[in-house]
């Protein structure tokens, strides 16, 4: 069995995806590397993941697909997965070398009886003119290098909730729990990294920038403009998110707290982006996202809505809306999250 997983998901990556590649191929024989190919059509995404394939036979596998979108990727490599271990790692980032080393080691060191489900490591914003790489980091929140359940951790702040770019997840886990991302949909990362949750006993928190996530293509999926022409497929997404977490029962307390307040900032960039798009009609669909909710969950509802972030949104009027969009610019700029 290899130790650790990658998938890669690719659509039109030729311009950059051997980067990618290249950084987790330094794992050698304890890794495996699938390419998945998302019925790229534009270019060479496919003749790549094939001549790496061939090149490391015993490492890399390319896999082609009709185009299912980044979550049927992502379906596609765990189905291919053979590795204790799993991760996604985007076409268009990388990760760090020497915080590789550490993971590989860290992940090599767990007996059989107390390995985690979940592994936690730092990311790094590759943002494109930036003078500085902000690092988004969890040691205010995790216990460092030892097993930890979620009655162990610490208050996250507003820039520190937990990724795909930070999770390395068992592999065992996400197929235990039936995971299967929604084709033809972005922003399902949300999902990944949502819907596993109840099933997660121990974790263990690596304090390394392993995760390089690059910012800065315009045609990237969390371009501002991007997101508000995409918004039916973020409301698709939090809609999922609405019903999975009122539908299931998450016994622990604290785990139920964090998956709260994941699904309430999910709530607010929807609202936002509707409020940003200006149009009639994306106002109405912010009203039904939140009649949505009540409708499903009358005191999920109230703790949504009546948040400080809830209220930040749904502020009455044009002068409402102005507040909210200046609100949300002052965060954006403070905080310098995507």
């Amino acid at each position: 069995m290899k130790l650790l997983s990658f998938a890669i998901p690719c659509y039109n990556s030729a311009a950059y995806m051997e980067k990618c590649i290249q950084s987790v191929l330094a794992g050698g024989e304890d890794v495996e590397v699938i390419i998945v190919d998302d019925g790229s059509t534009k270019d060479e995404t496919a003749k790549i993941a094939d001549e790496y394939a061939a090149k490391y036979p015993t490492i890399v596998k390319a896999v082609h697909q009709e185009n299912g979108g980044h979550g049927q990727a992502v379906n596609t490599g765990l189905a291919h997965a053979t590795g204790k271990y799993f991760k996604v790692v985007d076409s268009d980032d990388w990760v760090d070398l020497k915080s590789y080393r550490r993971v590989l080691a860290t992940l090599k060191k767990f007996d059989e009886a107390e390995e985690p489900d979940m592994v936690i490591a730092n990311y790094v914003y590759e943002k494109v003119g930036a003078k500085r790489k902000k690092v988004i980091h969890y040691d205010n929140v995790f216990p460092e290098e030892t097993l930890f359940t979620w009655n162990d951790i610490g208050h996250f702040k507003m820039d520190q909730y937990i990724l795909m770019h930070t999770v390395i997840y068992k592999t065992e886990l996400l197929k235990k729990c039936g995971l299967q991302l929604p084709k033809h949909t972005f922003y399902v990362d949300n999902i990944f990294v949502f819907e596993p949750l109840p099933y997660v006993k121990k974790m263990y928190y690596i304090n390394t920038n392993f995760y390089r996530y690059f910012i800065g293509r315009d045609d990237q999926s969390v371009n501002e403009t991007v997101m508000i022409s995409r918004i039916d497929q973020q409301l698709r997404v939090t809609r999922r998110m609405v019903d999975f977490y009122t539908e299931q029962k998450i016994s622990n307390q604290k785990c139920r707290m964090y998956m709260r307040n994941y699904l309430r900032i999910m709530m607010e960039v929807s609202s936002i982006f509707l409020i940003l798009s200006g149009t009639p009609e994306n106002l109405a669909k912010k009203q039904e996202l939140w009649n949505y909710v009540k409708a499903k969950d009358k005191e999920v509802y109230k703790m949504l809505r009546y948040s400080m972030l809830g209220f930040s949104v749904n502020l009455p009027g044009k002068s409402g809306r102005w507040i909210s969009k200046t609100g949300y610019k002052v965060m954006n700029k403070w905080i310098g999250f995507n």
